[in-house]
């Protein structure tokens, strides 16, 4: 007989939504045995059937919901059907900006919680973050051998996240080949590297793809600085779109290493091209003080805040870059600036720039916004899906 959780009176309302996540407190009881990751019901406080989840039970999220049809089985079939409609979209966005690479799942925003899936050119690299998505891990790679018969399976699940899962990390080959060191995929035009072995995330980031296309439009005659640069996506656009030369930061050596061959791939000139391993926060300041200026500047940082207590100390340190690039810019520049941290909110975002430039004794013209590529969904039910937001501001 299938577990049953039973929720606490009146804590069904986010399900009665379609939100997928039961946290623990929301639990009155459990009726039955689940191991980590089986599939239980989940009941209102009267018994009342609302969905079919996945079971967790060293995580504070204490169940992730599959499906709320009673009728609907968590089997092969059922990944099968999530692929083939998540596919519909990605085989549209392809097309229509000549892709070859995508992001194919976005967990609870493709209806799939905890499972993010990547394709780069012919590999699939998987994500499995929660323990409903480790258990059911037969289910899926069977329903992607058969739905992509022709594309490899590499497992990225070495993330820390996972931890508090109860999971180990893993990474290595699900089936067919290993990747190569450098995979070359396409992107409005450019060729670009990607290490899925040894990258960040699943080897790229493939969430920024209008955002990079997007530099091409402030990007002529100027003087860019990319910050956290990374591979270089930035870069690489920026020499599309005509700038005069473009400095790329990064604290890695090794991407500053794949985004100088980005540029030779693609046929750039590398002469107007500038690569520095540096402290983004310690060169912004030293810059500030050389009197150094510049047209453009990318400001992409990584994830600042991972939960609510670091969320001060993120909004902080997002102004404190904010300000001090606004310092660096001359008269009339523009700065488009990122936040992937989800716990941000685009509201909270724009105050933070505006802010920082009062800190920095300009004036900013917000003129553009930027958010995740469409491959990245957000569902009606999940909001929290929307978390990469950027503004491009023109800076006095």
């Amino acid at each position: 007989m299938t577990a049953r959780i039973i929720l606490a009176k009146g804590r069904e309302k986010s399900l009665l939504r379609k939100h997928p996540w039961i946290f623990s407190g929301a639990i009155n009881k459990m009726e039955g045995k689940a191991t980590s990751g089986e599939t239980v019901d989940v009941c209102d406080a009267h018994g009342r059937w609302l969905a079919k989840a996945a079971f967790s039970p060293s995580s504070q999220i204490r169940a992730r919901v599959w499906s709320f049809d009673p009728t609907e089985s968590i089997d092969i079939a059922f990944f099968t059907r999530k692929l083939e409609q998540a596919l519909k979209l990605r085989t549209w966005l392809a097309a229509k900006d000549d892709l070859d690479s995508y992001r194919l799942i976005a967990g609870e925003s493709d209806g799939l919680p905890g499972i993010t899936i990547d394709r780069f050119g012919q590999f699939l690299v998987l994500q499995l973050l929660s323990a409903g998505a480790e258990y059911q891990r037969p289910a899926l790679t069977t329903a992607l051998q058969q739905l992509f018969p022709e594309c490899h399976l590499y497992e990225r699940s070495d993330v820390a996240v996972r931890k508090k899962e109860g999971l180990e990390q893993v990474q290595g080959v699900i089936s067919g080949d290993t990747p190569p060191a450098l995979l070359p995929i396409t992107e409005h035009g450019m060729k670009l590297l990607v290490d899925i072995q040894r990258g960040h995330k699943t080897g790229y980031y493939l969430d920024q793809r209008d955002s990079r296309f997007g530099l091409r439009r402030y990007a002529k005659d100027a003087e860019v600085l990319n910050c956290f640069s990374y591979t270089g996506g930035f870069a690489v656009s920026a020499l599309i779109g005509g700038c005069k030369k473009v400095t790329s930061v990064d604290t890695s050596q090794e991407a500053l290493d794949i985004a100088r061959q980005n540029i030779t791939l693609n046929q750039l000139d590398l002469s107007k091209a500038e690569f520095l391993r540096d402290d983004v926060f310690k060169l912004l300041r030293r810059y500030r003080d050389e009197g150094q200026h510049f047209d453009v500047i990318v400001m992409d940082p990584p994830k600042f805040v991972e939960n609510k207590n670091q969320l001060m100390g993120a909004c902080r340190g997002y102004k404190d870059i904010n300000m001090l690039a606004m310092q660096l810019l001359r008269p009339g520049g523009f700065l488009l600036t990122f936040s992937c941290s989800g716990l941000m909110t685009t509201e909270l975002f724009q105050k933070i720039v505006a802010d920082a430039a009062v800190d920095a004794g300009k004036t900013a013209q917000f003129i553009e916004q930027f958010r995740q590529a469409a491959d990245h969904p957000v569902s009606s039910a999940y909001p929290e899906g929307l978390y990469l937001k950027g503004f491009v501001c023109q800076v006095y």
